[in-house]
């Protein structure tokens, strides 16, 4: 009990609490090399704190993990809502999210998506996946309620051929090495999105 005080006292003069030094190292690390690669002990090294700390703040590796990813996942959707919101028009909005995706992709620590690369190290039944599958919901959701404000008939197609090219751009950001992949991706999509929205 006393150990779980510790971890959530707030910091003193501004100085990040153990808790947050603990979720900046594993963020740090886990990103940069992976989630099994990186073990316990280099994260609370990195971060500064003793072991205890981080069971008593996260109960284990994997609610670190899923602490992470949770993380990852506000930044991202922070990052695409500031992009989407910059714009009125419906279609504009739908293609914002590849300017999101160039955002991310321009910075010099893109390491590829955060949880695609987590699901790669994981097995279907990791809690892990959870993670994983509430971000990839929320891409879905996106898309799928963009489509229908641009006046798509069938939104749900519509959203899933761009989760592709989203999808996509991501892995040729990272593999090719290539950041105007997303620029490539908003161009396919308003050609797909005004075939959709296309009244006939």
């Amino acid at each position: 009990m006393a150990t779980k005080a510790i971890a959530d006292r707030p910091a003193a003069a501004g100085r990040p609490t153990a808790r947050e030094r603990l979720l900046a190292a594993a963020n740090e690390l886990f990103y940069e090399e992976g989630i099994h690669v990186v073990g316990i002990d280099r994260v609370i090294e990195r971060a500064g704190v003793a072991k205890a700390t981080l069971y008593s703040a996260y109960g284990n590796k994997d609610g670190l993990i899923t602490a992470y990813l949770a993380g990852r996942h506000e930044i991202r959707r922070r990052r695409v809502t500031a992009a989407v919101d910059r714009h009125d028009a419906p279609r504009e909005k739908l293609l914002a999210v590849f300017d999101a995706l160039g955002e991310a992709f321009a910075e010099p620590t893109y390491r590829g998506c955060a949880f695609l690369n987590a699901s790669a190290e994981v097995g279907p039944d990791s809690p892990v996946m959870q993670a994983t599958d509430t971000y990839r919901g929320w891409v879905r959701s996106l898309f799928t309620d963009l489509a229908r404000d641009a006046g798509a008939p069938e939104p749900e197609q519509l959203a899933s051929r761009l989760v592709l090219l989203y999808d996509g751009a991501g892995v040729a950001a990272r593999m090719d090495r290539n950041p105007g992949a997303a620029d490539m991706a908003k161009t396919v999509a308003a050609t797909l999105i005004d075939a959709a929205t296309a009244r006939h």
